[in-house]
């Protein structure tokens, strides 16, 4: 596993960047070139560098060993940190946070919220709840407020209201950014817009001079308005933050929020088919490719994680699972929280496909294939082992909950 190339993604990026400021730093050091004389200059600080006493320059660095690569080393990017002391005004976010975390749509928001604050306002996320993310810096956020409470918890429209209320009238934002999604942001932004008294612009999906223009007629048709207080924004409405990194800094209410007497009760979660969920909209899919050789093996994993089943395009087209299951650039484009490859060695449109996945796993027997140096984690070895391993992991751990609950 030692010996595996891994890719980072993020560095061939800025690499192929001229305009990001890191870009020189990710540049390779050229270990030899020719001078204005004709003569061929060799940089003495180049790893294995032969000096004219014929000693080798020893590179403790890792990176190479006996003159040829086998390991990568992990550059640590560290970029610009973007810091408003005294903010002019702000601009006040409300992402979806599906799972704990920030959605690809919840980063376009905050990208958006970066260009409106400009250089003198400051990005201000409004969180509810408990949640697992720690990427607040990189992806834009200026300050952040979280509203916690039991009475937050579930679905609590109007007590969330009662908390957005609370933020306007402390830190009177100069506009609201809602995602306009069906996780909850499209109707926040609307019950915001009604008791704010203000006229939200919906589907929005781009912000010029003063303008905004938004989705309208079933998607066949934009509508422009002048830009409002409240914007419900659709996805891809802004390319999301990667080239500076944000403080972030903890903000608090300087008053009480009032207790709303909520007129829905909320009978919790409702249990739904994982195969009855859309590849694009799955947040847990449980993909298999080429290498599976026990197919009913992998239908009961994925039926034991509770997960949406996927497949690479060799094993559609081998008949192993239907076409609306395919995922990859020629199938379907997923945004999954948890990706599980099992037995898929990784072509390019397959990859492209899982290119906005959050986590992925790749099960496989080649440590050398492009999915395994794609995947956050990587296990080596027979899927039809690994598979029966994990029904009977995912048993016992559901047993020793049961047992607890008696």
């Amino acid at each position: 596993m030692s010996d595996i190339i891994r890719r980072d993604p993020r560095a061939e990026r800025i690499a192929r960047n001229r305009l990001h400021p890191l870009h020189a730093a990710m540049q390779p050091v050229q270990a030899s070139w020719m001078g204005p004389a004709g003569v061929i200059r060799k940089n003495p600080h180049a790893v294995g560098f032969i000096g004219p006493n014929g000693i080798k320059r020893i590179d403790r660095s890792g990176a190479q060993q006996g003159g040829s690569s086998k390991r990568s080393t992990t550059v640590e990017v560290l970029l610009p940190l973007h810091q408003v002391t005294e903010p002019a005004f702000y601009i006040a976010v409300v992402p979806d946070m599906v799972g704990g975390r920030l959605s690809s749509h919840d980063r376009d928001l905050l990208g958006l919220a970066h260009q409106l604050a400009g250089t003198d306002g400051a990005v201000l996320a409004i969180v509810f709840g408990e949640h697992k993310e720690s990427g607040f810096s990189t992806a834009g956020v200026d300050r952040l407020l979280e509203i916690t409470g039991e009475e937050y918890d579930g679905y609590a429209p109007e007590q969330r209201i009662q908390g957005l209320r609370a933020v306007d009238n402390q830190f009177n934002p100069r506009h609201w950014l809602l995602p306009d999604s069906r996780s909850g942001g499209g109707e926040l932004g609307r019950r915001l817009g009604a008791s704010l008294g203000e006229r939200p612009a919906t589907r929005v999906w781009q912000i010029k001079d003063g303008q905004c223009t938004g989705r309208a007629g079933a998607g066949q048709q934009d509508i422009s308005r002048a830009l409002p207080r409240l914007i419900l924004a659709a996805a891809e409405c802004a390319e999301p933050v990667d080239e500076t990194r944000h403080e972030a800094l903890p903000v608090q209410l300087s008053t009480s929020v009032a207790r709303s007497l909520s007129r829905i009760d909320d009978l919790g979660a409702v249990a739904v088919d994982p195969a009855a969920i859309p590849m694009a909209e799955a947040e847990f899919i449980f993909s298999g490719g080429n290498g599976v050789k026990d197919w009913d093996l992998f239908h009961r994993t994925a039926a034991a994680l509770g997960a949406t089943e996927g497949a690479s395009r060799v094993a559609v087209d081998d008949g192993f699972m239907t076409r609306d299951r395919q995922v990859g650039a020629s199938g379907t484009w997923v945004t999954a929280r948890v990706y599980v490859a099992v037995g898929i060695s990784g072509a390019i449109q397959h990859l492209q496909g899982i290119g906005a996945c959050d986590k992925v796993i790749a099960i496989n027997l080649d440590p050398g294939c492009d999915m395994i140096k794609r995947a956050d984690l990587s296990v080596i070895g027979e899927s039809a082992e690994l598979l029966k391993a994990l029904i009977d992991a995912v048993d016992a751990y559901r047993n020793e909950a049961k047992r607890d609950a008696a």
